[in-house]
C-alpha cells in the first residue's frame, strides 16, 4: 500500500507538469522571489574534505561548492549516530526533545505533531522530494526501501538499490563474517557509477531537478541522501580507488600513550574486533573510505551541473553536510559514537545566492539544529515556534557574527548496575578554543581540550589545577546548554521502551 501511495503522488505530481520536454516558461508570482532548497546530506563522513584542509582528499566537487558560499570550520551534530542526529536536524530540535537517542525510532513515536523541516516546507507551497537516505536507514540491508521514513515530509520518494546492495555483497571484505554496516567493511568495485546505488540517486536528483524546472510554478525542496561513505566503503575501483594508492594512506600511531587519560567512557564506542586491525587493513580501510568520499563527490557534481545547466544556481540554497563525523583511528577508535572532534564535528557548507560571501569562512561553533531555522528564514517558511536552533543568517551575511559560539553534541552510554542496564549521558560543549565533556554530570569523567594548542585532543587538562576555573566556567554553560536541549516541562516526549538499550553495533 505505501508504495502504491507513492506511485500515485508521483504520478499526480508528472501529470500537472504538461510536456516536461518543452522550455519553462516565465516564474509565476509565487515562485519568484523564493529560493529553491538542495539539501544534500552524505553519510558517515567527516572532514576529509580538501575544502577542510585534507592532503590527501580529492573532492574537487564538494570543493568547488565551499568556494560558491560559506565553509563552517566549526559545525557539530547534536547526537553521533544516524537517526539521532537526522531526526534531530529535520525537526530543528536536540534529541533530548525528540526522545529520539537510539536508531530504530522515528520521531513521529515521541512527538507526532511536531512538523518536520521538509513538512513545514510542503505546508508553505513548497515541491517537497527525497532522493535516498534523509531519515534513518539500516545500511546496506534497507538500501531500496523507505527504511525508517516520514511519509508526511515528502510527497515524491525515490529509492533506487544498486549492484553494491543487490550483487556485490558476497565479495565485500569485512571484519566480521556476513556483517556490513555496524562494523568495518570495503570493496572496490569492477562495475561503472552508473550502476551503484549513489550513481542511481544522482540520476533520481537530476530527473526530478529537470522536471520542477519545467514545471516553474512551485519552489522545490530536494533532499538528497547520499550513502557513500557509510559502510561497507564500496566505491569503483577505476578510477577513486587508484587516486588513494595504499602506500599514501595514514595509520594512526600512539594510541596507548594517548588513551591514559581519558575516562573509560569515552571509549565505549570501540569495537572488538576493530582493536586487532593489522596495518595493511587499516590501510586497506582507509583507503576504501576515501575512495567512498571521492566517488560521492562525483555524484555530487553531477547535481551542481544539472543546477547550472537549468540556470537554476542563481535561485537555489544549498546545504552540504553530513549526519555526523567519523573516527579512521583516532584514539583507538574507528566509525562514530564518540565525543571527540573526529565523532562530533561535520562538514557543513551553505550557498545562499546573494547572500553568503563566495569562498567565506565562518569560525564560531555552530549545530546542525541551527539549520531549520536558518533555511526557514532564507526561503520566508514560516517555521514551528519551538524550535531549539539559531538562525545562521546573520553569519551568512556576516563570517564574523559569533552567534551563541558554542555547540553541544551529547551521547548515551550504558553500564551494568546489580545486573541492571543503567544508562548515561555524556554531553560535549565545544566552544571557539575548547571542547569540555562531562559523563554522567562529570562522576564517570570529565574531559578539557585546548584546541589552539592541541587540535587532536591528545592531552585532557580537566584535571589539570591550572585550568580549573576554565572547567568550572565550561561546566557551568554545558549544563545550561543541556538544560536547554530539554523540551519545555510538562512537554517531555514518550520514550519508546527500552530506549536506552543502545546497540553499539547498530549501524
Amino acid at each position: 500500500m505505501r508504495r502504491r501511495t507513492v506511485l500515485v503522488g508521483m504520478v499526480c505530481w508528472l501529470a500537472s507538469c504538461g510536456r516536461v520536454g518543452l522550455a519553462a516558461e516565465t516564474p509565476s508570482a509565487e515562485r519568484q522571489g523564493r529560493p529553491n532548497v538542495l539539501f544534500i546530506v552524505a553519510d558517515d563522513l567527516n572532514n576529509l574534505l580538501g575544502c577542510y584542509g585534507d592532503p590527501l582528499a580529492h573532492t574537487p566537487n564538494i570543493d568547488r561548492l565551499a568556494a560558491r558560499g560559506m565553509r563552517f570550520e566549526r559545525a557539530y551534530c547534536t547526537f553521533p549516530l544516524c537517526g539521532p542526529s537526522r531526526n534531530s536536524f529535520l525537526t530543528g530540535l536536540y534529541p533530548n526533545s525528540t526522545g529520539i537517542l537510539s536508531n530504530a525510532q522515528l520521531f513521529r513515536q515521541t512527538i507526532p505533531a511536531q512538523h518536520s523541516m521538509p513538512q513545514a516546507f510542503r505546508l508553505d507551497g513548497y515541491f517537497a522530494a527525497r532522493v535516498g537516505k534523509l531519515y534513518h536507514y539500516n545500511v546496506p540491508k534497507s538500501i531500496g526501501t523507505d527504511g525508517h521514513d516520514d511519509p508526511a515530509s515528502w510527497e515524491v520518494e525515490c529509492n533506487p538499490a544498486g549492484a553494491d546492495r543487490l550483487i556485490e555483497e558476497p565479495d565485500i571484505v569485512t571484519l566480521r563474517p556476513g556483517q556490513f554496516g555496524g562494523t568495518l567493511s570495503w570493496y572496490a568495485s569492477p562495475r561503472p557509477d552508473a550502476e551503484h546505488t549513489d550513481g542511481m540517486l544522482a540520476a533520481d536528483a537530476e530527473w526530478i531537478l529537470e522536471r520542477s524546472a519545467a514545471r516553474n510554478d512551485r519552489p522545490f525542496f530536494l533532499a538528497v541522501g547520499f550513502f557513500r561513505p557509510h559502510t561497507p566503503y564500496v566505491a569503483p575501483r577505476d578510477p577513486y580507488f587508484g587516486w588513494h594508492p595504499l602506500e599514501k594512506m595514514p595509520v594512526v600511531t600512539g594510541v596507548e600513550a594517548d588513551r591514559a587519560d581519558i575516562p573509560p567512557a569515552a571509549l565505549l564506542s570501540e569495537k572488538k574486533e576493530q582493536a586487532g586491525m593489522t596495518e595493511a587493513q587499516r590501510r586497506e580501510c582507509r583507503q576504501a573510505y576515501a575512495a567512498s568520499i571521492s566517488f560521492m563527490d562525483a555524484q555530487v557534481g553531477r547535481l551542481l551541473d544539472t543546477l547550472d545547466r537549468l540556470k537554476l544556481s542563481d535561485n537555489t540554497v544549498i546545504v552540504f553536510t553530513s549526519d555526523h563525523g567519523y573516527h579512521m583511528g583516532e584514539h583507538g577508535l574507528w566509525q562514530k559514537q564518540s565525543l571527540f572532534e573526529e565523532s562530533a564535528r561535520v562538514p557543513l557548507l551553505i550557498v545562499a545566492p546573494g547572500v553568503t560571501p563566495a569562498g567565506s569562512v565562518a569560525a564560531t561553533p555552530v549545530s546542525q539544529v541551527d539549520l531549520f531555522p536558518t533555511l526557514a528564514e532564507l526561503c520566508g517558511v514560516v517555521p514551528p515556534a519551538n524550535l531549539q536552533g539559531q538562525s545562521l543568517v546573520p553569519t551568512l551575511h556576516d563570517p564574523a557574527e559569533p552567534g551563541r559560539g558554542w555547540a553541544l553534541t551529547q551521547v548515551v552510554r550504558r553500564r551494568r548496575v546489580d545486573a541492571q542496564q543503567q544508562a548515561f549521558s555524556g554531553y560535549s560543549l565545544r566552544t571557539e578554543q575548547f571542547r569540555y565533556t562531562e559523563w554522567d554530570e562529570g562522576r564517570a569523567g570529565r574531559e578539557l581540550y585546548d584546541h589552539d594548542a592541541d587540535p587532536r585532543e591528545m592531552t585532557n587538562l580537566a584535571e589539570d589545577p591550572a585550568h580549573a576555573e576554565i572547567v568550572a566556567t565550561l561546566s557551568a554553560t554545558l549544563r545550561e546548554a543541556a538544560a536547554g536541549s530539554l523540551p519545555p516541562s510538562g512537554d517531555t516526549p514518550e520514550l519508546a521502551p527500552g530506549w536506552w538499550d543502545i546497540n553499539l553495533t547498530d549501524p
